[in-house]
């Protein structure tokens, strides 16, 4: 699979293809979050053929996408919810698994998880979050 693990509950993933959905089910995750807008690069799947593939396998699917415009209130509160109401591991994909993992921090940090504990988790996952640092430690209180 193409994810990259940053914790037990969460796996940060390049562009799916609705047929890789069925290996994501069978690695025991039990939601798929999107964090890539439609038409965002000619050729990307939709979101909705990933999705209707998600489903067909019994998979929770959250559409949560992520602009180059940046990230909302509004979105971190979409991903706290779809974080919290998973009853398994999260696959969470975009372009390169950036937006992903940096949207899943900033969900954690709003619910009082540590700066640097966030960092490393995304460090561990190959992914680099000292760029948020600054919205990690407001979001936690840690500022």
């Amino acid at each position: 699979m193409t994810g990259r693990k940053i914790d037990s509950h969460f796996t940060a993933s390049p562009q799916i293809t609705p047929e890789m959905v069925a290996a994501i089910a069978a690695e025991g995750f039990t939601t798929i979050i999107c964090n890539r807008p439609d038409g965002e690069e000619d050729g990307q799947p939709r979101s909705a053929d990933v999705r209707a593939a998600a489903e067909a396998a019994g998979l929770t699917w959250e559409f949560i996408p992520v602009t180059a415009a940046g990230f909302s209130g509004n979105q971190v509160e979409a991903m706290v919810g779809a974080l919290n109401k998973s009853d398994g591991p999260v696959f969470a994909y975009c372009r390169s698994g950036t937006r992903s993992t940096n949207l899943w921090a900033l969900a954690k940090a709003s619910e009082g998880s540590d700066p640097d504990t966030l960092i490393a988790a995304g460090a561990q996952g190959g992914y680099d979050l000292n760029g948020i640092r600054p919205l990690l430690d407001t979001l936690s209180g840690k500022a």
